[in-house]
């Protein structure tokens, strides 16, 4: 009549379960109703992989289960906040079944039926429950009193959950209409950076692993990893760091981006990842049969998906064209596909400013415009990028590229760009940019002057390697300042 995936302590292991019968469902022809049940392992309200109760049903959510609960290695005391927790999030039944208590010496349960029933009714009163059950300790008895003091309590309802990309680690990210703008680390990246390629052709993993745990400590709300390198095993690579990662806490409680331009890696990678990840990235550059085909398996895995503006007659570089494509992509994802929406990603493609070709000259604009109208006229698609592709004609000066970022991100910010990919330690604020150095920067991005490019190469040299060197001797010059102006430098510049 339906399938219970129940006792879950390893997300992971539930999700390739779902996967499994899922994919059981297609060779059959028809679909049985799915309850999922996890284990809140002790007092630290995780799962024994690590996961949060909130990061857990994220994780799992894609199944649209009938019920989704928690089961055995607690009693009702420990269990009801994190049952309580699950109401408040789940938009299907929540189901609840506890031990009879915590066990004894002798490994017996004590908690008589009367007692555990009281608890039960507690939390029917209190709106919590659907279903309702025992677990270790248990037993007929127990099973008939929980049952009399519910009969006549109302079910819960389930809430008004708003809508929302809601992603995870060992923690949940929900990326929500009004959320901040999110942080991608860039790093750990084998194309971006020459020190991560090192780390990882030589098989210097643990050093790779300080990479990741610097981007989520600088700020990185989720990590791009991509091992795409033609001396590489990318999709041996890829696996080899992932499992590493999920050793990790520090580093595992922040959602993962699966970077490749291979699906084999990206579906490898997908196997590894117990959270809610996000693919980067898909696209209508091989048609639109292979795109649905990849789009249905992302969505099996339960990720999120970048959709690069990418089609069989290649990238889009104009306003039009990033619009255009972003536009069919999207209806065949949600018409065709029944793919959420919150969680399409579209990168309408960075491409730098300021080469010296006058094609280019305008491609952060319609980049920037692209954003603005993807956002007004595709409901709850979100907008990312590699942010550092702007900048690459200034490659070895980091401050004016640092500076290329911050205009750059303020004006997407403003269009409603929802997240980037960049050097999470090394991200300049609009606000704190030498006047001179932004309004050149600004006539460059936002293609004001003819001669903007020469303007900026004219002053470019002035700030090359000023930036760590000055910022290191200033770092502590704010300490000294009034106790409203240091609050707000603290809170600007994330120092705690």
């Amino acid at each position: 009549d339906l399938i219970l995936i129940e006792t879950i302590f390893d997300t992971l292991n539930a999700k390739a379960c779902a996967f499994a019968v899922e994919s059981v469902f297609d060779e059959l022809g028809y679909q049985l109703p799915i309850m999922i049940s996890g284990t809140i392992t002790d007092a630290s309200g995780r799962t024994l992989s690590g996961q949060t109760t909130e990061a857990f049903y994220n994780a799992l959510r894609h199944v649209k289960p009938i019920s989704f609960g928690l089961n055995c290695a607690l009693g009702p005391d420990e269990l009801r906040q994190y049952v309580a927790e699950l109401s408040r999030l789940a938009e299907c039944s929540v189901s609840a079944h506890p031990n009879a208590g915590l066990p004894n010496a002798f490994g017996e349960y004590d908690l008589e039926p009367k007692e555990m029933a009281e608890h039960i009714a507690e939390w029917a009163q209190s709106g919590f429950l659907n279903l309702v059950g025992g677990c270790c300790g248990t037993t007929p008895e127990h099973i008939r009193q929980m049952a009399a003091v519910t009969q006549n309590i109302k079910p819960r309802t389930p809430p008004s959950i708003p809508v929302a990309c809601r992603l995870s680690g060992l923690e949940p990210l929900n990326i929500e209409k009004n959320s901040l703008f999110i942080n991608v680390g860039e790093r750990t990246n084998v194309t971006g950076s020459a020190r991560f390629k090192r780390l990882i052709k030589e098989e210097l993993y643990d050093e790779a692993l300080e990479v990741a745990r610097q981007q989520v400590e600088a700020g990185a709300q989720i990590i791009d990893i991509n091992m795409d390198e033609g001396m590489l095993d990318a999709k041996a690579a890829m696996v080899r760091f992932l499992n590493l990662c999920a050793t990790e806490p520090e580093i595992a409680k922040v959602p993962i981006m699966v970077d490749s331009s291979k699906w084999e890696v990206i579906e490898a990678g997908l196997q590894c990842v117990q959270g809610k990840p996000i693919v980067n990235s898909i696209s209508l550059k091989e048609g639109k049969a292979k795109f649905i085909e990849q789009a249905k398996l992302i969505q099996r895995y339960g990720a999120a998906v970048i959709v690069m503006a990418f089609d069989e007659e290649g990238q889009a570089d104009t306003r039009e064209r990033k619009v255009e494509i972003c536009t069919q992509a999207y209806r065949i994802l949600v018409d065709e596909v029944g793919f959420a929406p919150e969680d399409i990603i579209f990168d309408p493609n960075i491409f730098a400013v300021a080469t010296g070709i006058e094609e280019h000259n305008n491609y952060a604009v319609d980049f920037i415009e692209a954003v603005g109208e993807i956002k007004a006229t595709l409901p709850h698609a979100m907008i990312s990028g590699g942010v550092s592709n702007v900048s690459f004609s200034f490659r070895g000066n980091d401050p004016v590229r640092e500076a290329i970022h911050a205009v750059f991100l303020y004006y997407c910010f403003q269009k409603g760009m929802d997240m980037g990919i960049v050097n999470a330690g090394q991200l300049a604020i609009y606000d704190d940019l030498p006047q001179e150095l932004r309004q050149a920067v600004e006539d460059v991005v936002l293609n004001l002057r003819e001669d903007s490019t020469e303007r900026l190469l004219d002053i470019a040299e002035k700030y090359r390697g000023t930036g760590k060197v000055e910022e290191d001797r200033s770092a502590q010059e704010w300490r000294s300042w009034p106790v409203e102006k240091r609050l707000e430098h603290a809170l600007v510049k994330g120092i705690t």
